[in-house]
């Protein structure tokens, strides 16, 4: 029996098949069951066009059979099998798909598609096989044929015995090396791992003889193992089931059947799109944060299907950033995929899907937002975060998709408020919406620099998460009203004090807070009288667009070796006794006013959680000022 060769093109192909397409081996079982699956559908496709065919479902399934002793794994299917010619033609070039063919030649109807039967995912199979062996009988056909190939060394044909229309493929399984267990691929275990992972949406049952254990006879404590048949795969997804038939429970179960959390979802989102691009799609909303959130380690994406085959476990391009915490697949038969189906190409088809998927999810938040507050809070303080970095990001181009979903604390309501709450409850005279940053909502509290927004009966926003006042910034404004930090040196505010007088104040102390200036050399940019100060003595604001609290949450960041100064502006509050107490030491005694310059400038970096420059001159000041 003489060798036939591959082409000069198939073989190279081969070659790059088994040693680059594909980084993880144990596909070559998702794309032979794969093949399988194409080879029942035509079967069902010509029952349905052929009125002296018959199709019972029963009679069509695939068999999995691992022969560990003789290193044998067969894949088995009840399909349309094929002819001499077929085998030929199908698997003697590469990368010539029967099935492409086949769906050229008919129009496919009852929404069935062809996967790909023996297509290059076919020989993905010699990654794990020393050789590969076919058996088929086609039907119509009396006549049985076997293809077995080494790899590239080509392939021969030649008639062989079998009772039932279908395929077989037997794999000679490599033997172990140092880098690779191939023995993996006879357990029982593994290939039913596999087959759940990748086919567990196969249409048709995939059979194994899988080993169960049982009461020995006349015994009440010793078991003894037995074989019997089982079906491993599913086969009917959830997500082809019609919303009407499911249950709050039954999502819930395939939230934890798919291992997407360990919590309950908060809540899901069942796609059904036809149009352009159709695909189908459960995503899930979680309850908590995973564990990994905000590592390195976590992935974002969805689990993509083509035609109920699983191609990617996490497809990040599905999600934008912002919405990484979703859960959830997808499946679409329009989808283009390579010569491997663990590649995807980026396409069109990919960016409607994903763009639908991002409007969905924002509308879900919407209606939980609007509808169920507590659900939406409880979400929020989990992903809060990550929808102000969406904000920042990307120069803020996803601001006007983000900024009706963010929530901050309030201080006269107590709780999170939108911004759409905050503008709508501003007095009409009210120039800004202003904010208060700081590590918790207690110090914020407590700011000094509060008192005049406060008094004035206007609404602050506590910023308490490193990411806020950059989102901010990026932000701008929201429905026209520009954002002030309360520690801006100018809040738009005018004083309740009588503007003459406080300016005749000003004009008394300009050459004291020029000395004090002098005094504190580089640490400030000015000195300068308070006009947001009431009851407290001294704060700090700041110039410019880094605010103080900005050049912590900066500086705190690791490898950042170029420290980052905010434009701080020390403000002395003119009606406090302080400032009395300043004016006669800079009358009468110069030194006593540089340790006063010196106390209140660290006393306002405490009240700002800065550190000190220099703890033990601060110290001893405070004991100077006791004797």
């Amino acid at each position: 029996m003489s060798v036939k060769q591959f082409e000069a093109e198939s073989k190279r192909l081969l070659d790059l098949m088994i040693n680059s397409i594909y980084t993880n081996k144990e596909i070559f079982l998702r794309e032979l069951i794969s093949n399988a699956s194409d080879a029942i559908d035509k079967i069902y496709y010509k029952a349905l066009t052929d009125d002296s065919l018959s199709f019972n479902k029963d009679d069509y399934y695939i068999r999995v059979v691992p022969d560990k002793k003789n290193r044998v794994l067969k894949i088995s299917d009840t399909g349309i099998g094929m002819t001499k010619e077929e085998l030929e033609e199908n698997l003697g070039v590469i990368a010539k798909s029967g099935s492409l063919t086949f769906k050229k030649e008919n129009e496919l109807k009852d929404g069935h598609d062809i996967i790909g039967q023996f297509g290059v995912g076919f020989y993905s199979a010699f990654m794990v096989s020393e050789v590969v062996t076919v058996i088929s009988k086609a039907l119509g056909s009396n006549d049985a044929y076997k293809w077995e190939s080494k790899g590239a060394e080509g392939y021969t044909i030649e008639p062989c015995e079998k009772d039932s229309v279908g395929t077989d493929i037997l794999l000679k399984i490599r033997v172990n090396t140092d880098e690779e267990n191939y023995d993996e691929y006879l357990e029982e275990y593994r290939l039913k791992a596999i087959i759940k992972k990748y086919s567990d949406f196969i249409r048709y049952p995939i059979k194994m003889d899988v080993t169960k254990t049982k009461l020995k006879e006349g015994s009440e404590k010793e078991y003894e193992e037995y074989q019997e048949e089982d079906t491993v795969n599913s086969m009917v997804p959830i997500w082809k089931k019609n919303k009407n038939e499911l249950t709050q429970e039954d999502y819930d179960n395939f939230y934890s059947e798919k291992h997407y959390g360990f919590d309950k979802p908060m809540a899901h989102i069942h796609i059904n799109a036809e149009g352009t691009v159709s695909y189908r799609a459960i995503l899930y909303i979680p309850e908590t944060m995973p564990y990994d959130y905000y590592t390195k380690e976590y992935e974002k994406g969805l689990e993509l299907y083509s035609n109920g085959v699983l191609i990617m476990n996490k497809c990040p391009d599905l999600l934008p950033d912002y919405f990484s915490f979703v859960k959830g697949m997808v499946d679409s038969e329009d989808l283009s995929l390579n010569i491997s189906r663990e590649m995807l190409q980026h396409n069109r088809q990919l960016n409607l899907i994903a763009k639908n998927i991002k409007n969905k999810i924002k509308s879900e938040l919407e209606h939980l937002l609007k509808n169920e507050r507590d659900k939406y809070e409880k979400f929020y303080n989990s992903f809060g975060r990550q929808l102000k970095y969406g904000i920042y990001s990307d120069f803020g181009s996803n601001k006007e998709t983000l900024q009706d979903l963010i929530m901050f604390y309030s201080s006269q309501e107590k709780k999170l408020a939108t911004l759409a709450e905050y503008v709508s409850r501003m007095p009409e005279e009210q120039k800004y919406i202003y904010y208060a940053s700081g590590e918790s909502i207690e110090r914020i509290e407590k700011l000094p620099q509060t008192e005049l927004v406060a008094d004035k009966g206007y609404e602050i926003l506590y910023f308490t998460d490193d990411v806020d006042e950059f989102a901010i910034k990026m932000l701008m404004s929201y429905k026209d009203k520009e954002f002030k930090s309360v520690s801006s040196s100018d809040l738009g505010i005018e004083a309740d004090d009588n503007k003459e007088n406080s300016t005749t104040d000003e004009k008394d102390g300009k050459e004291l807070f020029e000395y004090m200036k002098q005094i504190l050399s580089a640490k400030v940019k000015d000195v300068r009288a308070s006009k947001k100060l009431k009851n407290h003595p001294v704060c700090l604001s700041n110039d410019g667009e880094v605010s103080i609290e900005m050049e912590k949450i900066l500086n705190a960041m690791p490898y950042n070796e170029n420290k980052i100064q905010a434009n701080k502006v020390l403000e002395i509050n003119m009606h406090h006794k302080v400032f009395e107490s300043l004016k006669d030491a800079y009358e009468n005694d110069k030194d006593k006013l540089k340790l006063y310059t010196d106390l209140l400038y660290n006393q306002a970096l405490l009240v700002e959680g800065l550190p000190i420059e220099d703890p033990v001159e601060f110290t001893n000041n405070v004991c100077k000022m006791m004797i």
